[in-house]
Parts: structure tokens; sequence; C-alpha cells
């Protein structure tokens, strides 16, 4: 840590002086962490257990977007809809990709849970894989029994690839159930030419081990809320969405919660008989499937046309309700904005995990 007044640490290099490390204060909460060089803002949060709100730490989602009150960044490469160029003269940063070049203040309106997990690497076995659509594969993962895995429902853990790489995906199963069976429920959507997922739907197979990292991630349910909820998920965005679903049952919440389903065919909604069931056990729980792009052999006759947009039709006042939103990122932009906009929801009550690929990554 600095020492008193903030003044940086320096190591003296001949004539160079190289910082070691720099303060981050975040208000309004005050609490204070300190940055490595060239360390990312969110890299040492996450390390000092300091909940920042983040999703895909690669500067694609901008989950982690907040305010820069005092002090200096430096972005590394990030896409312009995750932070403007107009943005950035605005003092806005994104914590996943600003490395500091000074002690900084910086504004985040959700930061620090007291229950705040602890970040661990393992090694997981395949313990079954069910495809139940065409591009959808359903992986349960047994982990090591001499230590429960502890995650909020809703979060999520990466896959650490033998290049380096990374993949993330959402635990689908609630945190309560690794009492009794340590394992986890993955929904891994096929992208054709994906480094993961290519093997997972060709060679990998049940006993193989693969190396995990988490839990990570700001998604998870708000439970000090008494107000009714959207749940608004697309294509396996369902996951985690699943994983809210369990945990309040669990823990007998019973708010009022609607869950909007979508996908472009009804084969895409690949857990529907699932989502029929809870809804038949739980009162305040109910299901709006939507279509997109139903074909007439589909014979759907539910809702069509883009998920938020029907969520907008039944709930034009959202001013009292909290959203959890799951899926494409196109889904998550075009909900948040139009939420906000049109619907008088509060931008502090849209909380979502925006499933960004590497390819949505690549873009500028």
């Amino acid at each position: 840590m600095p020492p008193a007044g903030g003044t940086p640490l320096l190591v003296q290099e001949g004539d160079k002086d190289t910082k070691m490390s720099f303060s981050v204060k975040v208000e309004p909460s005050g609490r204070t962490f300190s940055v490595g060089a060239d360390q990312s803002v969110l890299a040492a949060a996450i390390n000092a257990g300091v909940g920042l709100p983040y999703g895909c730490k690669d500067g694609a989602c901008g989950s982690c977007k907040c305010k820069k009150l005092s002090g200096t960044v430096v972005h590394g490469p990030h896409q312009s809809k995750a932070l403007s160029a107009q943005e950035e003269e605005q003092g806005l940063m994104l914590a996943c990709c600003a490395v500091p070049h000074s002690d900084l203040i910086i504004e985040s309106r959700q930061v620090t849970r007291e229950d705040a997990l602890p970040v661990r690497k393992m090694p997981a076995r395949v313990a079954t894989l069910r495809r139940v659509s065409h591009d959808v594969m359903v992986m349960h993962l047994q982990l090591p029994a001499s230590e429960v895995f502890k995650y909020h429902a809703g979060q999520y853990i990466e896959f650490i690839l033998r290049d380096g790489s990374r993949r993330s995906y959402s635990m689908a199963n609630a945190p309560h159930t690794q009492v009794e069976s340590p394992g986890l429920e993955l929904h891994l959507r096929h992208i054709p030419g994906g480094k993961f997922t290519d093997p997972v739907f060709s060679t990998l197979k049940e006993k193989d081990i693969l190396r995990v990292e988490g839990p990570f991630g700001s998604f998870y349910l708000r439970e000090d809320s008494p107000k009714p909820m959207v749940l608004l998920a697309s294509g396996t965005g369902f996951a985690p969405i699943k994983a809210l679903i369990e945990h309040m049952q669990f823990k007998n919440l019973q708010r009022p919660a609607v869950l909007y389903w979508g996908g472009r065919r009804p084969a895409d909604l690949y857990m529907n008989d699932w989502v029929q069931a809870k809804c038949r056990e739980l009162p305040w729980l109910s299901y709006i499937p939507v279509v997109s792009d139903g074909l007439p052999e589909d014979a759907w006759q539910g809702r069509t046309g883009f998920v938020h947009r029907a969520v907008l039709q039944d709930l034009p006042d959202l001013s009292t309700h909290q959203v959890y939103a799951c899926g494409a990122p196109i889904v998550i932009d075009s909900a948040r904005k139009d939420f906000v906009q049109e619907a008088g929801l509060p931008e502090e009550e849209f909380f979502a995990d925006s499933f960004t690929s590497e390819a949505d990554k690549a873009q500028s």
C-alpha cells in the first residue's frame, strides 16, 4: 500500500523510476485497494475482494464502466460500444482494461459484498454431456470433493485452455446443490470454428479433465429488494436465470417474477419443459416464451418478435421493477436502452450478464 498521503512506492532502476503500485478509492463505499504495475483496476479489485461490477473482463460488454473522479488511467484495447471516446472525455472508464498512472478515486454503485467469495483454480472432470438441441450441450462437471465450491447464483467460471486462453460459462445450477453433490451444470452453445466448443461437440468425452477458475461476475440476485422482477434470457442466457430460479425456490423467496425467454426457433428454448414444470410448482413465477424467426414447420403458436419488445408490450411501466437480463450483447444493449428510455426502469435496477463471444470481442 502507498505510504501516508498517497505517495506512490517507487523502485530505483538506474535513472528510471518504476511504479510499483497505486491506490484506488471507491466511492461511496470508501473501500480502498492497491493496483500493481501494468495491472487493470478490475483485476486488482477482484484480488482484493472488492466487488466492482463486471462481465466479460475484455472491454467488450461495458458492465464495468464507472466514473473516474480523480486520477489518470490508460485504457487497453476495448470496443467503442463499451466505452466511447466521448464517454472517456466525460470521465468514464472501463475497470477491466484501465491501467492507473496515478492514485485514483472512482465511483461505482455496486461494490463489496460482505460475503464476497474467493476465486479458485481447480481441476474438473466431465461427468456427463447431453445434447439438448442441435447446437446446445448441457455439461455437468464433477469438482474435487475435498472442498465445496462456493459461488452466487448467476456467477460464472472460466475454462483455462492449454494455450492459456479462457472461455466463460455461467453456472446453471444454484449454489445449494453443491452441498450434497459437488458439481456444476453448464449450457454451451456450439460456435462453428470455436476453439473450445468445437472439441466439446466432437472429441470431448466423459471423464476428461478440464481446468477451471472462478467464481467471477457481479450478476446475482439482490435479495434485499422486494421489487417484482423481469427475468430476461436469450438463448443459453437462460443458464444463470435457471440458477436464480433454483436459488429463489431454495430460499423460499416469493417476489413476483416473470421469465421472458427468447430464441430464434422453438428448439432454442431447450429447457421449455423444465420452466413449465417450475411454473406449476412456484406460484410467484410466470413464463413467456418468444420466438423471433420461426418457420411454418415449427407450428409455433406463441409470442413472436424480439424478446425484449415482448416485455415492453406487457409491461410498459417498469419504474417499480428490477430486471435481470442474460444473453447476446445485442439483446442486453437493446433491453437496457429501451427499458430505461421507454418504460422508466431506473438504470440501477438493470442487472445484466452479456454473453460476449470471442467473435464479439474481436469487433471494433
